[in-house]
């Protein structure tokens, strides 16, 4: 079972503090089981937490558990130097780390978060990057997935990053559960990023480039080109190019092939179809094209990623045409 620690510190926001709590906990497997174990830690008993204060069962000693950190957001955060030195000995045996909204300030004071690229709330952006200017920070994006550390924006984008931590342990249909039940869509409109594919951040909702990615991913089955991504946009191919790069880091054409690639994760996940039909149908042009990008991009071949998460969720209630 996967251990979630969240951590809680005093002024800790409640919504941040109960987003992993209620996420994690409700997940379950085809078979009813719970993948995770949740605990609330902190360095003393009683935590004040805004308008009420919190009795907390597990001290700091929980984080040496843990197998996912997850650390909420607090107001003025003055974090204690048993927590950074715990935070720190949990960083060095390996252990994942994840911030909610403010809670990117907590780990900025450990010194993990410095030369890496991290996020937080919009409205913290400008006195974190004061604070904190080691940090790459992109206040543009709901999270960011640097590996072992990621971080998130404020409020909901919470949600996004838990059920990314989900997909990234259990896949898109265990995913897909946990978001039907916090009724939060797994991938919200703008390209959100995806499960190993840290390099296609989220595009906030209201982006200009929002329509076009939505009418990419309903057409990703298409055999587009570069001119016809551009002309359903009524731009050059150049300015295409630009945007593309300033709104999600990359190219329209290697989002395509993620965008693919996500909706190919999900049908290995959920069907029976064969690995070649599958690569057909979600755009690739032959077998091997899509076993290439596959591996390119997950890191496995298809054959080996269905033996590994089909199993959790083949007796999940999804649809298998």
């Amino acid at each position: 079972m996967h251990r979630v620690v969240v951590l809680a510190l005093d002024g800790v926001i409640p919504f941040d503090l109960a987003t992993p709590i209620e996420v994690f906990s409700r997940v379950r497997l085809g078979d009813g089981s719970a993948p995770y174990d949740v605990r609330v830690c902190a360095p003393s008993p009683s935590i004040h937490a805004g308008l009420f204060t919190i009795q907390v069962e597990h001290g700091l000693s929980r984080l040496a558990e843990a197998d996912t950190i997850m650390v909420p957001g607090c107001t003025a955060p003055v974090v204690p130097q048993e927590v950074i030195e715990a935070l720190r000995a949990a960083a060095a045996r390996g252990t994942r780390l994840a911030t909610i909204c403010a809670g990117a300030f907590v780990l900025a004071a450990t010194g993990l978060l410095d030369g890496r690229r991290a996020t937080t709330h919009w409205a913290g952006a400008a006195l974190f990057a004061e604070m904190f200017p080691r940090v790459e920070l992109d206040p543009g994006v709901l999270y960011v997935d640097d590996g072992q550390i990621l971080t998130s924006a404020g409020a909901a984008a919470g949600l996004d990053l838990c059920l990314h931590l989900i997909r990234r342990d259990l896949g898109s249909a265990v995913a897909a559960d946990a978001a039907r039940l916090s009724v939060m869509p797994l991938e919200r409109e703008g390209g959100q990023a995806q499960f190993i594919v840290p390099a296609q951040p989220p595009v906030p909702r209201g982006s200009t480039m929002e329509p076009l990615l939505r009418w990419l991913d309903d057409n990703a089955g298409r055999d587009l080109t570069l001119d016809e991504i551009a002309a359903h946009a009524r731009i050059s191919t150049r300015t295409l190019n630009r945007r593309f790069r300033e709104h999600t880091g990359t190219t329209p054409l290697q989002w395509l092939h993620r965008a693919r690639v996500r909706r190919a994760q999900f049908l290995l996940e959920t069907t029976a179809q064969s690995v070649d039909r599958i690569g057909g149908t979600v755009g690739f042009g032959s077998p091997t094209a899509f076993r290439d990008r596959f591996k390119r991009i997950v890191g496995t071949s298809p054959h080996r990623y269905r033996s590994s998460f089909a199993r959790k969720t083949s007796s999940t209630n999804h649809s298998s045409s």
